[in-house]
Protein backbone atom coordinates (compact mmCIF):
# COMPACT_ATOMS: atom_id res chain seq x y z
CA UNK A 1 0.00 0.00 0.00
CA UNK A 2 1.42 3.41 -0.95
CA UNK A 3 2.51 5.67 1.94
CA UNK A 4 -0.14 8.18 2.92
CA UNK A 5 2.39 11.01 3.01
CA UNK A 6 3.07 11.40 -0.68
CA UNK A 7 5.48 13.73 -2.42
CA UNK A 8 2.45 15.51 -3.88
CA UNK A 9 1.14 16.16 -0.38
CA UNK A 10 4.53 17.43 0.80
CA UNK A 11 4.76 19.71 -2.20
CA UNK A 12 1.25 21.04 -1.56
CA UNK A 13 2.04 21.71 2.09
CA UNK A 14 5.21 23.52 1.07
CA UNK A 15 3.36 25.61 -1.48
CA UNK A 16 0.74 26.56 1.11
CA UNK A 17 3.45 27.59 3.57
CA UNK A 18 5.11 29.78 0.97
CA UNK A 19 1.75 31.27 0.01
CA UNK A 20 0.94 32.14 3.61
CA UNK A 21 4.36 33.63 4.18
CA UNK A 22 4.14 35.70 1.01
CA UNK A 23 0.64 37.05 1.61
CA UNK A 24 0.34 37.46 5.36
CA UNK A 25 2.76 40.35 5.54
CA UNK A 26 0.61 42.40 3.17
CA UNK A 27 -2.60 41.36 4.90
CA UNK A 28 -3.88 39.82 1.66
CA UNK A 29 -7.38 38.38 1.67
CA UNK A 30 -6.13 35.00 0.47
CA UNK A 31 -3.81 34.69 3.46
CA UNK A 32 -6.61 35.71 5.81
CA UNK A 33 -8.96 33.11 4.32
CA UNK A 34 -6.29 30.44 4.63
CA UNK A 35 -5.68 31.34 8.27
CA UNK A 36 -9.41 31.09 9.00
CA UNK A 37 -9.59 27.69 7.31
CA UNK A 38 -6.58 26.40 9.26
CA UNK A 39 -8.05 27.68 12.52
CA UNK A 40 -11.51 26.22 11.91
CA UNK A 41 -10.75 22.84 13.55
CA UNK A 42 -14.24 21.41 13.21
CA UNK A 43 -16.01 24.69 12.55
CA UNK A 44 -17.06 26.11 9.21
CA UNK A 45 -14.10 27.11 7.08
CA UNK A 46 -16.20 29.18 4.65
CA UNK A 47 -18.54 32.16 4.81
CA UNK A 48 -21.05 30.95 2.23
CA UNK A 49 -24.78 30.81 3.13
CA UNK A 50 -26.13 28.03 5.32
CA UNK A 51 -27.31 25.75 2.51
CA UNK A 52 -29.20 22.51 3.16
CA UNK A 53 -28.14 19.26 1.48
CA UNK A 54 -30.12 16.02 1.79
CA UNK A 55 -28.58 12.57 1.38
CA UNK A 56 -30.97 9.68 0.72
CA UNK A 57 -29.56 6.15 0.48
CA UNK A 58 -30.81 2.60 0.01
CA UNK A 59 -29.28 1.49 3.30
CA UNK A 60 -31.10 -0.86 5.61
CA UNK A 61 -31.04 -0.38 9.37
CA UNK A 62 -27.75 -1.04 11.13
CA UNK A 63 -25.48 -1.19 8.07
CA UNK A 64 -22.11 0.06 9.31
CA UNK A 65 -20.96 0.88 5.77
CA UNK A 66 -23.36 3.81 5.66
CA UNK A 67 -22.15 5.06 9.02
CA UNK A 68 -18.77 5.60 7.36
CA UNK A 69 -20.37 7.38 4.39
CA UNK A 70 -22.22 9.65 6.82
CA UNK A 71 -19.05 10.37 8.78
CA UNK A 72 -17.43 11.72 5.64
CA UNK A 73 -20.49 13.70 4.61
CA UNK A 74 -20.91 15.24 8.04
CA UNK A 75 -17.27 16.31 8.21
CA UNK A 76 -17.52 18.04 4.84
CA UNK A 77 -20.81 19.62 5.89
CA UNK A 78 -19.17 21.17 8.95
CA UNK A 79 -16.35 22.56 6.84
CA UNK A 80 -18.70 23.90 4.16
CA UNK A 81 -21.33 25.42 6.51
CA UNK A 82 -23.97 22.93 5.32
CA UNK A 83 -27.07 21.78 7.15
CA UNK A 84 -26.85 18.05 6.41
CA UNK A 85 -29.98 15.87 6.40
CA UNK A 86 -29.73 12.09 6.14
CA UNK A 87 -32.47 9.54 5.50
CA UNK A 88 -32.55 6.00 4.14
CA UNK A 89 -34.77 3.10 3.19
CA UNK A 90 -33.89 -0.25 1.65
CA UNK A 91 -37.22 -0.31 -0.19
CA UNK A 92 -36.81 1.50 -3.50
CA UNK A 93 -40.28 3.09 -3.56
CA UNK A 94 -39.80 4.41 -0.03
CA UNK A 95 -36.42 5.80 -1.01
CA UNK A 96 -38.09 7.61 -3.92
CA UNK A 97 -40.61 9.12 -1.51
CA UNK A 98 -37.74 10.40 0.63
CA UNK A 99 -36.30 12.12 -2.44
CA UNK A 100 -39.72 13.65 -3.14
CA UNK A 101 -39.84 14.90 0.46
CA UNK A 102 -36.44 16.55 0.05
CA UNK A 103 -37.67 18.27 -3.12
CA UNK A 104 -40.76 19.48 -1.27
CA UNK A 105 -38.52 20.92 1.46
CA UNK A 106 -36.72 22.88 -1.28
CA UNK A 107 -33.30 21.73 -0.17
CA UNK A 108 -30.30 23.24 -1.93
CA UNK A 109 -28.83 19.95 -3.09
CA UNK A 110 -29.53 16.22 -3.09
CA UNK A 111 -27.16 13.26 -2.81
CA UNK A 112 -28.75 9.93 -3.66
CA UNK A 113 -27.88 6.30 -4.32
CA UNK A 114 -29.31 4.46 -7.32
CA UNK A 115 -29.19 0.82 -6.27
CA UNK A 116 -32.54 0.34 -8.05
CA UNK A 117 -32.44 3.18 -10.55
CA UNK A 118 -35.80 2.85 -12.28
CA UNK A 119 -37.64 3.45 -9.01
CA UNK A 120 -35.83 6.79 -8.54
CA UNK A 121 -36.16 8.14 -12.08
CA UNK A 122 -39.37 10.14 -11.58
CA UNK A 123 -38.25 11.59 -8.25
CA UNK A 124 -34.97 12.79 -9.74
CA UNK A 125 -36.86 14.31 -12.67
CA UNK A 126 -38.83 16.34 -10.10
CA UNK A 127 -35.58 17.49 -8.49
CA UNK A 128 -34.20 18.54 -11.88
CA UNK A 129 -37.40 20.43 -12.71
CA UNK A 130 -37.17 22.22 -9.35
CA UNK A 131 -33.62 23.29 -10.14
CA UNK A 132 -32.08 21.26 -7.32
CA UNK A 133 -28.60 19.93 -8.20
CA UNK A 134 -28.15 16.20 -7.66
CA UNK A 135 -25.06 14.06 -7.17
CA UNK A 136 -25.36 10.29 -7.17
CA UNK A 137 -23.13 8.30 -4.87
CA UNK A 138 -22.09 4.67 -4.42
CA UNK A 139 -24.64 3.04 -6.77
CA UNK A 140 -25.88 4.04 -10.20
CA UNK A 141 -22.85 5.28 -12.12
CA UNK A 142 -24.36 4.11 -15.43
CA UNK A 143 -27.70 5.88 -14.91
CA UNK A 144 -26.38 8.97 -13.12
CA UNK A 145 -25.85 11.26 -16.11
CA UNK A 146 -29.03 10.33 -17.98
CA UNK A 147 -31.03 10.92 -14.79
CA UNK A 148 -29.74 14.50 -14.69
CA UNK A 149 -27.10 14.25 -11.96
CA UNK A 150 -24.05 16.51 -12.01
CA UNK A 151 -21.72 13.58 -11.51
CA UNK A 152 -21.37 10.25 -9.71
CA UNK A 153 -19.01 9.59 -6.80
CA UNK A 154 -18.07 5.99 -6.13
CA UNK A 155 -16.40 3.03 -7.73
CA UNK A 156 -17.23 1.43 -11.05
CA UNK A 157 -18.69 -1.86 -9.85
CA UNK A 158 -17.78 -3.74 -13.03
CA UNK A 159 -14.18 -2.55 -12.75
CA UNK A 160 -14.13 -3.50 -9.06
CA UNK A 161 -15.43 -6.96 -9.86
CA UNK A 162 -12.82 -7.38 -12.57
CA UNK A 163 -10.12 -6.43 -10.05
CA UNK A 164 -11.38 -9.20 -7.77
CA UNK A 165 -11.24 -11.70 -10.63
CA UNK A 166 -7.65 -10.72 -11.35
CA UNK A 167 -6.70 -11.06 -7.66
CA UNK A 168 -8.32 -14.49 -7.45
CA UNK A 169 -6.33 -15.57 -10.52
CA UNK A 170 -3.15 -14.32 -8.88
CA UNK A 171 -3.96 -16.43 -5.83
CA UNK A 172 -4.50 -19.52 -7.96
CA UNK A 173 -8.19 -19.98 -7.18
CA UNK A 174 -10.33 -22.16 -9.41
CA UNK A 175 -13.94 -21.98 -8.21
CA UNK A 176 -15.55 -19.04 -6.41
CA UNK A 177 -18.91 -18.45 -4.75
CA UNK A 178 -20.17 -14.87 -5.18
CA UNK A 179 -22.71 -14.08 -2.42
CA UNK A 180 -25.36 -11.49 -3.37
CA UNK A 181 -27.19 -10.22 -0.30
CA UNK A 182 -29.72 -7.86 -1.96
CA UNK A 183 -31.71 -9.05 -4.95
CA UNK A 184 -32.30 -6.39 -7.58
CA UNK A 185 -29.31 -4.28 -6.59
CA UNK A 186 -27.68 -3.48 -9.93
CA UNK A 187 -24.33 -2.75 -8.31
CA UNK A 188 -24.18 -6.21 -6.77
CA UNK A 189 -24.99 -7.85 -10.08
CA UNK A 190 -22.24 -5.80 -11.73
CA UNK A 191 -19.71 -6.88 -9.11
CA UNK A 192 -20.28 -10.59 -9.65
CA UNK A 193 -20.41 -10.10 -13.42
CA UNK A 194 -17.09 -8.27 -13.23
CA UNK A 195 -15.53 -11.17 -11.32
CA UNK A 196 -16.83 -13.56 -13.96
CA UNK A 197 -15.36 -11.41 -16.73
CA UNK A 198 -11.73 -11.72 -15.63
CA UNK A 199 -11.64 -14.84 -13.45
CA UNK A 200 -10.19 -17.83 -15.25
CA UNK A 201 -12.14 -20.32 -13.14
CA UNK A 202 -15.81 -20.95 -12.39
CA UNK A 203 -18.03 -18.35 -10.67
CA UNK A 204 -21.27 -19.39 -8.99
CA UNK A 205 -23.81 -16.88 -7.66
CA UNK A 206 -25.58 -17.40 -4.35
CA UNK A 207 -28.54 -15.17 -3.51
CA UNK A 208 -29.25 -14.71 0.19
CA UNK A 209 -31.50 -12.55 2.36
CA UNK A 210 -29.03 -10.01 3.67
CA UNK A 211 -31.35 -8.85 6.44
CA UNK A 212 -31.20 -12.27 8.13
CA UNK A 213 -27.61 -13.15 9.08
CA UNK A 214 -28.40 -16.66 10.44
CA UNK A 215 -29.96 -17.52 7.08
CA UNK A 216 -26.95 -16.04 5.25
CA UNK A 217 -24.61 -18.20 7.31
CA UNK A 218 -26.72 -21.32 6.78
CA UNK A 219 -26.91 -20.78 3.01
CA UNK A 220 -23.15 -20.30 2.63
CA UNK A 221 -22.41 -23.25 4.92
CA UNK A 222 -24.76 -25.52 2.95
CA UNK A 223 -23.14 -24.60 -0.35
CA UNK A 224 -19.62 -25.16 1.02
CA UNK A 225 -20.64 -28.54 2.44
CA UNK A 226 -22.20 -29.64 -0.84
CA UNK A 227 -19.29 -28.53 -3.03
CA UNK A 228 -15.82 -29.15 -1.65
CA UNK A 229 -14.26 -27.80 -4.86
CA UNK A 230 -15.16 -24.22 -3.91
CA UNK A 231 -11.86 -22.62 -2.94
CA UNK A 232 -13.01 -19.00 -2.51
CA UNK A 233 -16.08 -17.15 -1.25
CA UNK A 234 -16.57 -13.48 -2.15
CA UNK A 235 -19.07 -11.46 -0.13
CA UNK A 236 -20.31 -8.12 -1.42
CA UNK A 237 -20.32 -6.23 1.87
CA UNK A 238 -18.07 -6.09 4.92
CA UNK A 239 -20.69 -7.25 7.46
CA UNK A 240 -21.08 -10.51 5.53
CA UNK A 241 -17.39 -11.43 5.55
CA UNK A 242 -17.42 -12.45 9.21
CA UNK A 243 -20.59 -14.47 8.65
CA UNK A 244 -18.98 -16.25 5.69
CA UNK A 245 -15.91 -17.03 7.82
CA UNK A 246 -18.15 -18.66 10.45
CA UNK A 247 -19.94 -20.65 7.75
CA UNK A 248 -16.58 -21.84 6.41
CA UNK A 249 -15.50 -23.00 9.86
CA UNK A 250 -18.75 -24.87 10.53
CA UNK A 251 -18.63 -26.48 7.08
CA UNK A 252 -15.05 -27.63 7.55
CA UNK A 253 -14.14 -25.89 4.30
CA UNK A 254 -10.72 -24.65 3.22
CA UNK A 255 -12.14 -21.94 0.95
CA UNK A 256 -10.60 -18.47 1.24
CA UNK A 257 -13.01 -15.74 2.35
CA UNK A 258 -12.67 -12.43 0.50
CA UNK A 259 -14.94 -9.41 0.53
CA UNK A 260 -15.93 -6.09 -0.93
CA UNK A 261 -15.75 -3.16 1.49
CA UNK A 262 -13.88 -2.56 4.69
CA UNK A 263 -14.64 -2.13 8.38
CA UNK A 264 -12.88 -2.80 11.70
CA UNK A 265 -13.77 -6.51 11.68
CA UNK A 266 -12.51 -6.90 8.12
CA UNK A 267 -9.24 -5.15 8.98
CA UNK A 268 -8.84 -7.49 11.96
CA UNK A 269 -9.67 -10.48 9.76
CA UNK A 270 -7.03 -9.47 7.24
CA UNK A 271 -4.48 -9.11 10.03
CA UNK A 272 -5.27 -12.55 11.46
CA UNK A 273 -5.44 -14.29 8.09
CA UNK A 274 -9.13 -15.17 8.49
CA UNK A 275 -9.76 -13.15 5.33
CA UNK A 276 -7.65 -13.15 2.19
CA UNK A 277 -8.28 -9.67 0.78
CA UNK A 278 -10.84 -6.89 0.66
CA UNK A 279 -11.88 -4.34 -1.96
CA UNK A 280 -12.06 -0.88 -0.44
CA UNK A 281 -14.26 1.68 -2.20
CA UNK A 282 -13.53 4.32 0.47
CA UNK A 283 -17.05 5.16 1.69
CA UNK A 284 -15.83 8.07 3.85
CA UNK A 285 -14.48 9.65 0.68
CA UNK A 286 -17.79 9.08 -1.10
CA UNK A 287 -19.74 10.99 1.54
CA UNK A 288 -17.14 13.73 1.92
CA UNK A 289 -16.70 14.36 -1.80
CA UNK A 290 -20.43 14.29 -2.55
CA UNK A 291 -21.08 17.12 -0.07
CA UNK A 292 -17.97 19.03 -1.09
CA UNK A 293 -18.78 18.79 -4.80
CA UNK A 294 -22.32 20.04 -4.24
CA UNK A 295 -20.91 22.96 -2.25
CA UNK A 296 -18.42 23.74 -5.02
CA UNK A 297 -21.23 23.70 -7.56
CA UNK A 298 -23.39 26.03 -5.49
CA UNK A 299 -20.48 28.35 -4.72
CA UNK A 300 -18.57 28.34 -7.99
CA UNK A 301 -20.58 26.34 -10.58
CA UNK A 302 -17.84 23.70 -10.53
CA UNK A 303 -18.44 20.19 -11.82
CA UNK A 304 -15.89 17.40 -11.50
CA UNK A 305 -15.75 14.28 -13.61
CA UNK A 306 -16.21 15.72 -17.09
CA UNK A 307 -19.28 13.56 -17.59
CA UNK A 308 -17.59 10.51 -16.08
CA UNK A 309 -17.77 9.17 -12.51
CA UNK A 310 -15.38 10.42 -9.86
CA UNK A 311 -13.86 7.10 -8.75
CA UNK A 312 -13.09 6.28 -5.12
CA UNK A 313 -12.08 2.67 -5.75
CA UNK A 314 -11.37 -0.13 -6.15
CA UNK A 315 -8.33 -0.63 -3.92
CA UNK A 316 -7.30 -4.18 -3.10
CA UNK A 317 -6.15 -4.39 0.53
CA UNK A 318 -4.47 -7.39 2.17
CA UNK A 319 -2.77 -8.45 5.37
CA UNK A 320 0.13 -6.16 4.51
CA UNK A 321 -2.20 -3.14 4.76
CA UNK A 322 -4.16 -4.21 7.83
CA UNK A 323 -2.09 -2.52 10.53
CA UNK A 324 -2.33 0.87 8.82
CA UNK A 325 -6.03 0.57 8.05
CA UNK A 326 -7.10 -0.83 11.42
CA UNK A 327 -6.51 2.53 13.12
CA UNK A 328 -8.73 4.31 10.59
CA UNK A 329 -11.50 1.70 10.67
CA UNK A 330 -11.74 2.05 14.47
CA UNK A 331 -12.34 5.78 14.20
CA UNK A 332 -14.97 5.25 11.47
CA UNK A 333 -13.22 6.80 8.51
CA UNK A 334 -12.26 3.63 6.54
Amino acid sequence: MAPFRTWAGIALAGALTVSLAGCSGSGGKRAEDARKAAAAQGRSAVNTPRWTFAMITHSGDGDSFWDIVQNGAKQAAVKDNIDFLYSHDDEAQQQAQLVDAAVDKKVDGIIVTLAKPDALKAALARAEKAGIPVITVNSGSVESKKFGALTHVGQDESVAGAAVGDELNRRGKKKVLCVLHEQGNVGHEQRCAGVRKTFDGDVQDLYVNGTNMPDVQSAIEARLQSDASLDAVVTLGAPYADTAAKAKQDAGSKAEIDTFDLNAKVAAGLASGTLGFAVDQQPYLQGYEAVDLLWLHKYNADVLGGGRPVLTGPQIVTKDDAATLEEYTKRGTR
